[in-house]
């Protein structure tokens, strides 16, 4: 047990704050993140690109009243660049004015915190529990980073040689994402609560699209709806995710689209699909796409 109430009642009142913040979490996800915040866990949640993991760190924050404050992995991302720098600059005006008598700084002072430059995982602990962090898409970084992460989140706090440690009172909400690109180790696995968000069923999604698009005509995102799904059936390099499905009503919409057909549906692909190959397996397949 935390010895602290949790934020919200039960997983209900997270499901209804949640779509108060225009994200709808199923029960298994707002299980998974009530148990999360409240036993002061890290969530993982893996996932194909666009089924709305990042927005789970957003949709939490908003809910709580929190800074969402977010560390964006990517291939040789480091300590440093994820926790903390010196600003080298000011220490180096400031070693001239001692120099040059107009400071009664001494060499020490040049590793007082002010200059020391917050990275977001420093930021966060510092932050504690009136933040979120989210680390997104750490299947992009590499084992060492992994592991690095592992042991700030293991104790909620880090060592810097010449301040000390800095560790979080209360640690704050942690959301992990990962597109699987790479498996990441069973070590930071045990260490968090974890979740599996899959592409939506045709009728959450048009209760999404619904959310997201509220200027999108109810039979419209119905059609959009299902033909993104029939999208996601084709032999697709990179099969659409739920924002691609908002943008996609959204641009039919503003077009003055009031049903979907092959037409409207071939020029405006390119809300949906990214990929030249995709696209054009996609026009050859309008009739099956779009059902007229």
């Amino acid at each position: 047990m935390t010895g602290h109430s949790p934020p919200f009642a039960s997983p209900e009142v997270l499901s209804a704050e949640f779509r108060d913040q225009s994200y709808l979490a199923d029960p298994e996800l707002a299980t998974a993140i009530y148990l999360a915040v409240s036993l002061d866990k890290p969530l993982l949640l893996e996932g194909e690109a666009g089924v709305g993991k990042t927005e789970v760190a957003k949709a939490l924050a908003g809910a709580l009243d929190r800074r969402l404050i977010r560390l964006q992995c990517y291939e040789g991302i480091d300590a440093s660049q994820a926790l903390y720098e010196w600003n080298y600059s000011r220490q180096l005006i400031a070693v001239r004015a001692m120099q040059a008598g107009e400071d009664s700084k001494h060499v020490d002072d040049l590793f007082a915190e002010e200059f020391l430059v917050e990275r977001p995982l420093l930021a966060a602990l510092k932050g504690g529990d009136s933040a979120v962090l989210l680390v997104d898409e750490l299947d992009r970084a590499d084992d060492e980073f992994e592991a690095f992460l592992l042991e700030v989140l293991s104790e909620f706090a880090v060592t810097i040689p010449e301040v000390g440690r800095i560790g979080a009172d209360r640690p704050p909400a942690v959301i992990i994402t990962s597109n699987r690109t790479r498996e990441l180790h069973d070590a930071l696995k045990r260490r968090c609560l974890y979740h599996w968000i899959d592409h939506p069923t045709l009728e959450r999604e048009v209760e999404i699209i619904g959310i997201r698009a509220p200027a999108v005509p109810a039979a419209l995102a119905r059609q959009v709806a299902g033909a993104v799904a029939r999208l996601r059936e084709l032999d697709v390099a990179k099969r659409p995710g739920v924002a691609e499905a908002i943008d996609w009503a959204n641009a039919l919409a503003f077009l003055g689209v009031e049903s979907l057909n092959g037409e409207a549906a071939s020029s405006t692909l390119g809300a949906v699909l990214k990929d030249h190959d995709d696209l054009e397996l996609a026009r050859a397949s309008i009739g099956r796409v779009v059902e007229e």
